[in-house]
């Protein structure tokens, strides 16, 4: 058998250390076995995929030094490696799926959805579709379809029986069938949900081994169910343990930084990232931790891969990365390498204007501009307290600063500015005298700076969130009941100027 495994983003952000996490082992995999490794492009999500967002997660990729035998940059055999250019494709095995029995239309409005979940909640009964519109007649779905009402198309799981089958790493699952949803397939804008393009692009890309992450374990079932509809040969699957922070909880972009491009932009080499995502959760046969990309190939075993779930733990990172910087950068390159990550002609001439009016000496360059090359500020209360609010109601600031300008999907000089009038508007707190003064200590640590707007945009979008998220930690974090209560705030109050339409 031709071993084939994949990576399969959505480029609907900033590349996640999850990613290079799965396309290392899918790398490592497919060319331990002298295999093909596929890069594919999921992008039916209209509404939140980009471009820019694909080039960044290529980009991110090529840094780690994963390359791909067949993509969307490179071609292959079995293209095309985006799933928005093959549509009509899905739509066509969907119709199969309907013909057949294997799916039906569902006409539940989300109002409908929305009342059903509530009264589920309030009864305490398993969440899931209840399945009203699985037993539609022939005549009821096209009486519904004459009144032009719009559709889904679900997946007919089976009311009883277990599906049982052998994850390589996990080994027997069992999962009860009255414990899957009937899973939508097709939306009602005619694009395919991940778990039919899914399968239909596994299958047509000849994918031997699907190597995702635990999350997946309990989707499997929906998948193995698609194969059977089709006629096909599954491929083996093997789950990887989950990608943890050290509180034991999943990576988040709300509590963590995991832009693949904050810790390239924070001064990490690309050798020891890509070392470190893999001890995560593998144990090389001698039991070494520092090993090049190309052993960890050589010599790899499905054995060495833990159970359990995998820790990033930066703490770790750091050690190995100092570890490659000291013996893969001799102390006469240092200065180059130093150069190239944060001392370029480029990012220089953009601080010096910004600097000029403020140092009265040289000697101050570094009190003025050190924020902009350091990755840890040294809070202190009293600056992210300003006109004595709680800590509470700072983290409540700084949080809706990250949610305003993730909506802007702009995290430049105006996007900035956008957003911070946005907060004190929306608060009702005093923009200068309290955004702003958070804001400084936040990003620099000081009361005052250099143009904070102008500086953010050198900074750039990861550490920016990062060096936020940073003051949020400081100020004691917000449980998940409170950033639900602000996020309700956040989007009855919001000026409407600035709510999205």
């Amino acid at each position: 058998m031709d071993v084939r495994t994949r990576v399969a983003p959505s480029p609907t952000g900033d590349p996640h250390v999850g990613t290079a996490y799965m396309a290392l082992f899918n790398f490592i995999f497919a060319h331990h076995h002298q295999g093909s490794f596929v890069l594919r492009i999921e992008d039916t999500d209209q509404e939140r995929s980009r471009p820019l967002y694909e080039e960044k997660i290529l980009s991110a990729l090529k840094w780690l030094d994963i390359h791909w035998d067949e993509g969307p940059d490179v071609g292959g055999s079995y293209g095309p490696y985006r799933q928005s250019e093959k549509v009509e494709v899905y739509r066509n095995y969907c119709q199969q799926l309907l013909e057949r029995g294997w799916a039906y239309k569902c006409f539940a409005t989300p109002q409908e959805l929305q009342e059903m979940r509530c009264h589920k909640s309030t009864v305490g009964t398993k969440l899931g579709y209840d399945k009203q519109y699985r037993h539609l007649t022939p005549e009821e779905v096209k009486e519904k379809e004459k009144m032009g009402l719009s559709y889904t198309i679900r997946l007919k799981v089976p009311l009883q029986g277990v599906c049982k089958y052998e994850d390589l790493i996990k080994g027997k699952i069992s999962i009860p069938w009255n414990e899957v949803d009937d899973q939508i397939l097709m939306k009602s804008d005619g694009f395919p949900t991940y778990h039919l393009a899914n399968v239909v692009d596994d299958h047509e890309m000849k994918i031997s081994h699907v190597i995702r992450g635990d999350e997946w374990l309990y989707s499997t079932p929906k998948h193995l169910l698609l194969y059977e509809a089709f006629g096909w040969t599954p491929p083996q699957f093997l789950h990887m343990p989950l990608l943890l922070g050290t509180d034991g909880k999943k990576l988040s972009k709300r509590k963590n930084p995991v832009s693949i491009f904050y810790y390239k932009e924070s001064g990490y080499l690309p050798k020891a990232l890509s070392n470190f995502l893999t001890l995560t959760s593998y144990t090389m046969p001698d039991h070494r931790e520092i090993y090049p990309l190309e052993e960890i190939v050589n010599t790899f075993s499905i054995r060495g891969i833990s159970p359990s779930n995998a820790i990033f733990d930066v703490r770790k990172l750091d050690w190995m990365n100092q570890h490659y910087l000291i013996h893969s950068i001799q102390p006469g390159e240092l200065w180059t390498a130093l150069k190239e990550w944060g001392f370029s002609e480029e990012k220089m001439n953009r601080i010096m204007p910004l600097a000029h009016t403020r140092i009265k000496t040289f000697g101050e360059f570094m009190e003025w501009c050190g924020f902009l090359f350091i990755n840890h500020i040294e809070y202190q209360l009293p600056l992210l307290c300003p006109e004595g609010i709680s800590p509470e109601r700072g983290a409540c600031l700084l949080l809706a600063m990250i949610w305003s300008m993730e909506e802007q999907q702009d995290w430049g000089s105006q996007g900035f500015e956008r957003a911070s009038h946005e907060v004190a508007e929306t608060f009702q707190v005093h923009h200068k005298k309290v955004v702003m003064r958070l804001l400084f200590a936040a990003i620099t640590g000081k009361p005052q700076g250099l143009p904070l707007f102008r500086s953010v945009e050198i900074l750039g979008q990861e550490r920016t969130r990062a060096r936020i998220l940073q003051a949020i930690a400081f100020l004691g974090n917000l449980s998940n009941a409170r950033q639900q209560k602000l996020r309700k705030v956040w989007q009855e109050q919001r000026p409407t100027t600035h709510k999205k339409s």
